[in-house]
This record gives C-alpha cells, structure tokens and sequence, in this order.
C-alpha cells in the first residue's frame, strides 16, 4: 500500500525538470517494485489548473477503471475527463528522479522555481511554494471541516 505523507520543498528548473525529494522517491520505487517491473511510469495531471497531481500509474489506472463504470453521459465523468486530459500525461523519471512537467501545466501553475511536494497518501501534490502558502493562509481548517472530519471518524 501507497502511503505518501508530508511536505518536500524541491525546485522546478528552467527546463521544466522537477527531481524528486529522496523520501518520496524511495516510497514511490517501493511502490513500484511491489507493482511489478515497467511500473516506474507516472500520470501527471490537475483537476484545476491551481497545482499538479503526481499519481503512479496503477493508482491513476485504478481510477481510470472506476471511471469505466460511470455512464460516458454523466457531466462530472466528462468534465473530470477533460481537465485532467488536458493537463496530463504520462511521464517517467530520468536516471537522476526528474520528471518534466509540460509546459501548459507548468504555466497555469506556475510550477517553476520553488515549490511544495505534498504527499496525499496515493499521490503527489505539487504547488508553487508561495502560492501555497497565501491558499493556506485565505482558506484555513475550518470549524465545519473539524466536525465534518469527525463525523468520518477522524
């Protein structure tokens, strides 16, 4: 099981290349030995332009095939599908742990420079540090997402 937890700050250079920090490196090559050879690919998308979602392909695959239930009818499957089409693509790390991130997701997010590698459990987050930083600080933890957090248990 994927259990990606923390924050990395790393750098994006001006060729687009972000290396990965050593820890979430380490996590996702487990992961992937434990997936079988080949699967060191990811899926690298967004869902709002805002930051990137790393996933390792199986992960992005397992929500692939839960998305082949739903009806192609359905407006959310559609537009969850166009957003993350349009940002994404497959990638593959270097021999050094580097990704490039395209440049059309690597404008709309501003990912050059600084930037905050989040883990999500099951995927990267990645956010231009400053960016998310003000984000943290306009939409704090709120009382409503407390109590909603502990009507799930948590």
């Amino acid at each position: 099981m994927l259990r990606l937890r923390g924050n990395s700050p790393a750098t994006v250079d001006e060729k687009g290349r972000l290396k990965l920090p050593s820890t979430f490196k380490a996590d996702l090559e487990a992961f992937a030995k434990g997936e079988g050879e080949g699967n060191y690919r990811h899926y690298l998308t967004s869902l709002d332009g805002r930051s990137a979602r790393l996933y390792p392909l199986p992960v992005w695959e397992a929500i692939e095939a839960r998305l082949a239930q739903v009806p192609g009818t359905n407006p959310a499957k559609r537009r969850f599908l166009e957003v993350t089409a349009y940002y994404g693509c497959e990638v593959e790390p270097d021999a050094q742990g580097r990704f490039v991130i395209p440049p059309i997701l690597r404008e709309a997010a501003q990912l050059l420079g600084e930037v905050a590698i989040l883990g999500q459990m099951d995927h990267l987050a990645i956010w231009n540090k400053s960016g998310f930083e003000r984000r943290l600080a306009a939409e704090p933890m709120t009382t409503d997402d407390l109590a909603q957090l502990a009507e799930l248990g948590i």
